[in-house]
């Protein structure tokens, strides 16, 4: 069956219960741009528990979370709304725009998120603990937008299906939409980097997208031997039990507790837990309290998918706009409802050679990446792409009226074509010709200018209201949950990464 004729065939009310929810990190810095060392914001309540304000690796890194929307502006009207709440408790402090960080301290010095004393509460910090040992403080506190996305009617066979497709085609997202084309000298400091020198304290690469998504991003050395099908849950689920449960020599060097008793990381396997597993796209259900995700997948199927290759776009208020969210979609369900072959070791190492060549030279003219054994423009297969995704907008827009998803991807095609207008290339414009190379100091002038105009717009009293109390209820159900702690955390912690806990019976 062909996309247009599998179109044809999906009812209305589908294309209209298509679902997306936005998860949108960024570091808290300090006036002149350096990170922040204080501790989260109580007024933004308990980072354990707040449903829609937490924090990534860092104490600094902030983490906004918006509920589960069936309307694009919807979505991004919450997001909005919850970065209000968090630039009114910063005070002097701004949320920083772009995903490559600033001006960061040493590693050592990096905060670590602190989530209360609680069993669970110490697993997550004890995790970012682990993260640190194994691939620096630095890597983690670079930010991103992961947007969550459902079809109705999708099983776990069709998620499969879309995620194998996604891989194959997610370098026309990076060049779309990658905003991370350079960083400080410091980030890079150590490190086998391969980037050209744009000013004394700031590298770069011309054609890059994304060096987010690239050889200095999240990358593991360590998780490049993993070569995880996407072929059907069985697969998927047996490559990551592998990797969740059989000791890795490097991780076991590090151990599980140092000389004074303090935790190094939870579990010496190649991966603590399911999330250290780096990918572009996930297949991800909502988990039971204190569930496995493994096991929830194995147990109820995929729910959703998370799209992790987006970068911040310093250039809009909250990151992402729109436009992004409606391409995103028209995407999505391209990939959910086109041919999807199953995918193969060898194809799976091809398309992280073509995710990473697009990462660091996506915008240059001419780039050939590999297709099926043959090599191809990198032009000619995102307009083949852009082409056949012009139906599914039109679907999408007979489904909901008007024509703002035709007139979203009309528009990338445009900007596909003009490379110079693309976000990763006015970004290094802007950093040139308006802050003297300095990308430190673009992202800064970014942050404050994003800051001035989210405050312009306050709450209303009632919704500020509202957002207190939330915070208030959510320090309250933290000292609930440390109050009925009866394990000590050693016997916690063997039980969570007990292999049991990741299979159904």
């Amino acid at each position: 069956m062909t996309l247009h004729q599998r179109l044809r065939n999906l009812d209305v009310a589908r294309l209209r219960g298509m679902k997306r929810g936005i998860e949108k990190e960024g570091l808290r810095v300090a006036p002149d741009g350096t990170l922040a060392r204080t501790p989260h914001p109580v007024a933004l309540g308990s980072a354990l528990t707040h449903p829609h304000i937490t924090t990534d690796f860092s104490e600094s890194q902030l983490e906004l979370v918006t509920g589960v929307h069936d309307r694009v502006e919807a979505c991004l009207s919450e997001l909005t709304a919850v970065h209000r709440v968090v630039l009114q408790s910063l005070g002097d402090e701004s949320m920083w725009a772009a995903s490559m960080p600033g001006l960061l301290p040493p590693d050592a010095e990096i905060p670590i998120g602190y989530y209360g004393t609680s069993n669970v509460g110490q697993a997550k910090r004890v995790y970012r603990l682990g993260l640190s040992h194994r691939y620096g403080s630095r890597m983690q506190t670079i930010s991103g937008i992961h947007y969550n996305w459902s079809f109705p009617g999708a099983d776990s066979a069709d998620y499969f299906a879309l995620i194998r497709n996604f891989r194959r085609h997610s370098f026309l997202l990076l060049c779309l939409f990658g905003a991370s084309p350079a960083v400080t000298s410091a980030f890079a400091a150590g490190q086998p980097h391969g980037l050209d020198t744009l000013s004394d304290d700031t590298l770069y690469l011309p054609y890059a997208t994304s060096l987010r998504m690239g050889r200095l991003g999240y990358q593991s050395d360590a998780q490049s031997a993993l070569c995880v099908s996407y072929n059907d849950l069985e697969g998927y689920a047996n490559s990551l039990q592998e990797a969740l449960t059989v000791p890795y020599p490097p991780y076991e060097a590090i151990g599980i507790r140092d000389g004074q008793g303090g935790y190094r990381q939870l579990a010496t396997s190649l991966l603590q837990i399911e999330n250290e597993f780096y990918s572009t796209i996930r297949p991800k259900r909502v988990i039971r309290s204190g569930e496995r995700p493994l096991h929830a997948l194995r147990e109820r199927g995929v729910e959703y998918v998370e799209v992790r290759c987006m970068d911040l776009n310093p250039f809009l208020d909250v990151g992402i706009d729109a436009h992004t969210a409606r391409v995103l979609d028209v995407f999505l369900l391209h990939a959910l409802l086109s041919d999807s072959p199953p995918d193969s070791p060898e194809e799976v190492r091809t398309l992280q050679a073509n995710h990473l060549l697009t990462a660091s030279r996506g915008r240059e003219p001419g780039l050939m990446l590999m297709r099926d054994g043959v090599p191809v423009s990198l032009q000619d297969w995102g307009l083949a792409l852009l082409d056949e995704g012009v139906a599914v907008a039109e679907a999408l827009d007979q489904a909901q009226g008007g024509d703002a998803y035709q007139r979203a991807w009309a528009q990338a095609r445009r900007d596909f074509l003009a490379p110079e207008q693309l976000p990763s290339a006015r970004v290094l414009d802007a950093i040139r010709a308006q802050h003297a190379g300095r990308f430190d100091a673009f992202g800064l002038a970014c942050s404050q200018q994003v800051k001035q105009t989210l405050l312009s717009q306050p709450l209303s009293d009632a919704e500020q209201a509202t957002w207190r109390a939330q915070a208030q209820a959510s320090l309250a159900d933290q000292a609930q949950i440390e109050a009925a702690d009866t394990l000590d955390f050693e016997t916690f912690r063997k039980a969570y990464v007990d292999p049991a806990g990741l299979t159904v019976a």
